[in-house]
């Protein structure tokens, strides 16, 4: 049976000091966070459950690896809670439903998963994927799942990440390459977590990337920009990738500037906060968002990196309008190799 596996001994040594005091939209004292966790260690109704915004960093908090963020969200569903309205939630569940709905390319030993976003498709050209653009597969049968985290529907991934593994194995390749936070995060975090083997090697594309560009180094032409990070709430699930965006900007002459919401402090996109929340997740969502870009603005950035689509399609107009010009981190590379943009969804050429 698929569980989450849950250590509530290495829970208690910390009693939610880390994740729920460090949260920023709690504002917990010791004394407070130490009693909402044993609350929900005991399957007690606790206002946290009430008051998450699901921005996932509780999972990065936790000292021990334990998975607070996904104990809530089996907490939130054991309730009946619904984070979003009802036919919102159902649309995404029924959405991503795996109904056959799937392409797939020339699988070779390496794959590129583009999980199920064709905006994916207009950023894996060029010479960074020449080897590789042709090995992919997208649809919902390779579908990661982790955004039911965001609507408290832990049951639909308990149920459906099985299949999917199932699935991607079943094409035989030996390494997927994942171009979203989620779906590494799917299969390095969530897949473990709920006791999910998962037979093929997991690389994030920041890996790759780097890797790649490294092959390229006489290719690369230094960008000599200022910029600032979007980490996404995704990246929590999986924060050793982090550095990567460090690495990868040391090779592209890119600087990445030191800031008050990045790295550990960063605030999300809010993309799912106004949606989960009604009014009062609008206020908060507009509080974060013009938070995070006045701290781009001080920082006297040029570009604004994106990894995420979703935080792309919740900011890229919003911090272009303050005349930072967005750039998804695929686009960034391509720029340095001296490749024309693309013109897609999440294309650089659309704010040129």
């Amino acid at each position: 049976m698929v569980e989450l596996r849950f250590d509530e001994a290495k829970c208690e040594q910390c009693e939610g000091v880390n994740c729920l005091v460090r949260c920023k939209h709690l504002n917990l004292d010791v004394d407070t966070a130490r009693e909402e966790m044993r609350k929900i260690i005991n399957g007690q109704h606790s206002f946290v459950l009430d008051r998450c915004v699901t921005c996932y960093a509780c999972e990065e908090y936790c000292p021990f690896g334990n998975h607070p963020f996904y104990l809530i969200v089996e907490r939130q569903e054991q309730e009946g809670m619904l984070l979003a309205p009802r036919a919102i939630t159902n649309q995404w569940i029924n959405l991503c439903e795996p109904v056959g709905r799937y392409s797939v390319g020339k699988i070779q030993e390496r794959a590129l998963s583009l999980c199920y976003i064709p905006a994916f498709t207009d950023l894996v050209g060029g010479k960074l994927f020449e080897d590789v653009a042709a090995s992919f597969f997208i649809g919902p049968e390779f579908f990661c799942n982790v955004v039911y985290l965001h609507f408290a529907r832990a049951s639909v991934i308990r149920e459906r990440l099985p299949k999917v593994v199932e699935n991607i194995a079943a094409l035989g390749m030996k390494e997927v390459i994942f171009l979203h936070d989620e779906c590494y995060g799917s299969f390095k975090s969530l897949a473990p977590a709920y006791g999910i083997p998962v037979p093929f090697k997991v690389t994030h594309y920041f890996e790759y990337l780097y890797d790649r560009l490294k092959q390229l180094s006489g290719q690369l032409k230094p960008l000599n920009m200022k910029v600032a990070y979007q980490r996404p709430c995704s990246s929590r699930l999986i924060p050793e990738t982090d550095h990567y965006v460090d690495d990868i900007f040391s090779l592209l002459g890119v600087e990445r500037v030191n800031r008050t919401y990045d790295r550990q402090n960063a605030l999300c996109c809010s993309a799912i906060v106004r949606l989960n929340m009604g009014p009062e997740g609008r206020d908060m969502a507009n509080d974060n968002q013009s938070k995070n870009i006045e701290d781009m603005l001080q920082a006297g950035v040029e570009h604004c990196v994106f990894n995420c689509p979703y935080c792309y399609m919740a900011l890229s107009e919003k911090v272009a309008a303050k005349g930072v010009k967005p750039i998804h981190m695929i686009e960034l590379c391509r720029l340095a190799l001296g490749e024309e943009p693309a013109k897609g969804v999440m294309g650089y050429g659309r704010y040129q």
